[in-house]
């Protein structure tokens, strides 16, 4: 086994390989980028070594300096984690050619694997059913658009050498195609360095079912199972799971023996999963081999009892699998959603910024968390913006569904906005509850799970208030309690003074609409009235997390959390959040314009600018592309007019909130 080991990666996985190898006993070295200087993966590893600047290509994608770090450092083995240099086989060849160990597959392997096109022209002469497409050299946009009408609407583009949902196009229609394949040549050029593309048929409502596999140098190929990961948005996986509710024994051994089949076909070493989509009849179809850890191994983990990342350590190391297929046991059942810092009410708009308050379920035989930050820590625009996986197991598929609920409930995150809403109602919704829902549901329906907003009930307001309030005595309290005269009755922040009854205002924010509460009363027990309405809360006390307290006469129990700056009320299904504002705050009109500009709605880099100075365009035309968390966003007039002024040029890199075309009355 290694003594020491190079961790090519950053964020979570970086911890999560980190906690490995720091049970096993081995030493590990981070890299890690100008923006990544304070990371928790730099903090947590025995070494830390600057690599580069805050972009991925000069940092986390050079291989040379990553290489030249491990030679240093000492360490005998990279481990590329995923992501960035996982499946590049140029890296694992030099990481060979430097003497030191690659923890994944063989270079030759990679590159068998590395094009998706050379990949299901392999599976299809190995006998693996593929889907009918096209994955041939010629790259012209004519020859793909005559191949495009040979296969018939709808058809999927993917980028050649992509992965993780980049690169990736639906054409329903002939006249859609041209706009649609420039579009994923210029994502797949930019997140992988190459924009060849391949077409194939598009089917109608699959499911998505991975299989993990796993070989080592000694002959022996044995797969651990499946994950159903079918509820996705625009290609990225949202909720991943195992068992799979839809695979019946039958089909389980069929797609097991055959992901077991496509390893061998390719010599394959190490941890890998072939990727599988199968119709509403049982019928599948390859679609890739990842040639490294998946994101969501951790279900597999949950449900196997095994840790995949040890595994790919012994047979780097050159060691016999741990176990043979016969040993491979299965219980209870596991599932992981990603915690991501996006807006799902602006169309999942990445966001970025300080995790101003953090709060996770406590971790225990149910619950697990991979993370790669912690409160306080920013998350920033240059890399994915996930911040943290929840992963939940229990004996079954409607309890690990309710340990899910309950997880996502204790998730609280204050700084950049979140989807917790979001994955709240998914989790709830009827098509993953009867484990029903396809690839293509989300996308169709996403209406359906988006948080929309809703009137304010008077009990959570009241226990929004109460927590406020205790919050503030103890505050008050704890002020005194430090000063010449810890006994003072000034401590009691109940707002009595001297000839009139105690009152104290308490201003909350929700959803843009200024509430004002007045509070009378102290230590839990308050009269409050928010406008023409009166209520009264009695023993308001916090007990194992939650606010009990009788509200008008009938008791609640919620998870309620209070501070200076925020309040949040949740009742098991539903969240609430109110924002804390002085009370002597004037909150006016600020007027953002008239919609006579389009700015940039958080950092990122132009890559298209189609509007032109003098350009007629009509409300939600299309005037520039920009690339921003490693996704493309197209950005739209906002109203019609006339260009005046376009203030972009592609490659330009903007911030947040910075003008990039002025419009003028037509």
């Amino acid at each position: 086994m290694f003594n020491k080991i190079l961790i090519a990666n950053r964020g979570e996985i970086a911890c999560r390989i980190i906690r490995t190898c720091r049970r096993l006993g081995i030493r590990t070295v981070a890299v890690y980028s100008e923006a990544d200087a304070h990371a928790q993966h730099a903090r947590l590893a025995d070494e830390a070594w600057p690599i580069g600047g805050p972009r991925p290509q000069d940092s986390y994608l050079r291989g040379d300096a990553i290489i030249e770090v491990a030679r240093r450092a000492g360490a005998q083995a990279i481990h590329p984690g995923y992501g960035f240099l996982s499946e590049n086989a140029d890296f694992a060849d030099a990481v060979e050619a430097a003497g030191i160990t690659f923890i994944g597959p063989g270079a030759a392997s990679m590159r068998k694997m590395g094009s998706k096109a050379g990949a299901k022209q392999l599976m299809h002469a190995q006998g693996v059913p593929v889907v009918p497409g096209y994955t041939g050299e010629n790259q012209d946009p004519a020859h793909l658009q005559a191949e495009a009408d040979r296969i018939g609407y709808p058809l999927m583009i993917k980028a050649a050498h992509g992965g993780g949902g980049k690169g990736m196009r639906i054409v329903r229609a002939a006249g859609e195609f041209t706009a649609a394949l420039e579009s994923c040549q210029r994502e797949a050029a930019s997140a992988f360095g190459r924009d060849r593309v391949l077409l194939e048929r598009y089917i109608g409502e699959p499911r998505h079912i991975e299989i993990q596999v796993f070989a080592d140098r000694h002959g022996q190929t044995i797969h651990l199972g499946e994950r159903e990961c079918s509820a996705q948005r625009r290609y990225q996986k949202v909720v991943e799971e195992s068992p799979s509710p839809f695979l019946t024994p039958e089909l389980r051994l069929k797609m097991g023996e055959a992901a077991v089949e496509a390893a061998r076909a390719i010599d394959y070493v190490n941890a890998g999963t072939v990727e599988f989509i199968v119709g509403p009849q049982g019928d599948f179809y390859f679609m890739e081999i990842n040639t490294r850890l998946q994101v969501e191994h951790p279900v597999t983990e949950l449900v196997t009892g095994l840790d995949l990342v040890e595994w790919q350590l012994r047979v780097a190391a050159g060691e016999h699998l741990p176990l043979h297929q016969q040993d491979i046991s299965h219980r209870g059942h596991a599932i992981e959603v990603r915690l991501y810092a996006e807006d799902p009410s602006q169309g999942f708009l990445p966001g970025s910024g300080k995790l101003e308050r953090l709060r996770l379920p406590a971790p225990s035989a149910h619950v697990r968390l991979d993370a790669g930050v912690v409160e306080g820590d920013t998350v920033t625009i240059f890399y994915d913006p996930m911040i943290a996986k929840l992963i939940v197991w229990d004996l079954d598929r409607p309890r690990a569904l309710a340990r899910l609920r309950e997880a996502l409930a204790d998730c609280e995150i204050a700084g950049p906005k979140s989807n917790i809403d979001f994955l709240e109602k998914l989790v709830r919704h009827p098509r993953v509850v009867e484990g029903t829902i396809h690839t293509a549901y989300l996308d169709r329906h996403l209406e359906e799970v988006l948080p929309r907003d809703a009137a304010l009930p008077d009990a959570h307001l009241a226990l929004a208030a109460a927590a406020s309030a205790l919050h503030d005595e103890a505050s008050t309290r704890a002020a005194a309690g430090s000063g010449p005269d810890p006994h003072t009755p000034w401590a009691i922040a109940d707002g009595w003074r001297l000839g009139h009854a105690g009152e104290r205002l308490l201003c909350f924010l929700h959803r843009g609409e200024r509430i004002e509460v007045h509070a009378r009363g102290s230590a839990g027990d308050y009269r409050l009235r928010i406008g023409e309405r009166e209520l009264t809360v009695r023993g308001a006390r916090f007990a194992d997390g939650r606010l009990g307290a009788e509200v008008d006469g009938r008791q609640w129990r919620m998870r309620v959390h209070a501070d200076a700056g925020s309040a949040s009320v949740h009742d098991g299904e539903h969240r609430v959040r109110l924002e804390r504002v002085p009370a002597y705050r004037f909150d006016g009109n600020a007027a953002a314009g008239v919609g006579d500009r389009l700015v940039a709605p958080m950092p990122g880099r132009i890559v298209l600018v189609k509007a032109q100075p003098g350009q007629v365009v009509a409300e939600g035309e299309e005037l520039l592309v920009m690339e921003a968390m490693k996704m493309e966003l197209s950005l739209k007039a906002p109203r019609a007019g006339t260009v005046a002024a376009v203030q972009a040029t592609a490659g330009d890199f903007v911030e947040s909130e910075v003008v990039l075309v002025r419009l003028e009355a037509l």
